[in-house]
């Protein structure tokens, strides 16, 4: 038992490491390949985010890959794809639907989610030693590649939770700058044709919602903080 505790206690002390070598890694390469947001555009919704947030602006910053995408360091800084902003130019986003991608990274900083994953990650990584030490009893070799499996839904899981979570609080903080729900909605309506998605795995593979269950959960959101 003594080695299996030990293994287990190794296995955390590697997490831990590798998340904040991880970290420090995207924080470079961000750092490397990102400026200033500068899109006249975008700065009256920002602007209507900042008031609702009471703060004096909200910085942004582009990376400069062709993607789609927007993102939160686990610094807290918030990023947008050169790819969406090019979507902007050519009239297939709209400054709004640009606004509720940063409300919703907003969402990601404001409920501690980098924080919070590799937590998660940390815990996991000691529940699939466990794992593989128990099943690895039954099913020899296999045992191994079960846990990692089963490892890998529940994270998937937990990334979903925190996607949901950043959507919620993206819904309250637009509605709060007088700009609702409406292009939240919209965004997430074309964003898989926007990233160029195909095929996509099953629902309960996925680390980020299914469109249709997340703009079913906002509308449900948006319900709930117009009634109150």
């Amino acid at each position: 038992m003594a080695p299996f505790l030990l293994s287990i206690l190794l296995g955390l002390a590697l997490t831990i490491v590798m998340a904040r070598v991880s970290a420090r890694r995207t924080r470079l390469a961000l750092d490397a390949n990102s400026t200033d947001l500068r899109e006249p555009r975008l700065d009256p919704v920002l602007g209507r985010l900042a008031a609702a947030l009471d703060v004096p602006a909200i910085p942004v910053r582009v990376w400069e890959v062709p993607v789609v995408n927007g993102l939160a360091d686990p610094d807290g800084r918030v990023f947008l794809t050169r790819g969406f902003l090019q979507k902007l130019r050519a009239g297939e986003v709209s400054p709004e639907e640009i606004g509720s991608v940063v409300a919703h990274e907003l969402g990601h900083v404001a409920l501690g989610h980098s924080r919070r994953r590799m937590i998660d990650a940390t815990g996991g990584n000691a529940v699939r030693m466990g794992l593989a030490f128990a099943l690895s009893r039954v099913l020899g070799g296999l045992g191994v590649w079960v846990a990692q499996g089963l490892m890998a839904l529940l994270h998937a899981g937990l990334s979903r939770r925190d996607e949901f979570e950043a959507d919620r609080y993206a819904t309250a903080l637009l509605i709060k700058a007088g700009i609702g729900a409406g292009p939240q909605k919209s965004l997430f309506r074309k964003l898989d044709a926007l990233a160029g998605r195909g095929a996509r795995p099953p629902a309960w593979l996925l680390t980020h919602p299914a469109t249709a269950q997340r703009v079913a959960a906002i509308e449900e959101a948006e319900r709930r903080w117009l009634a109150a």
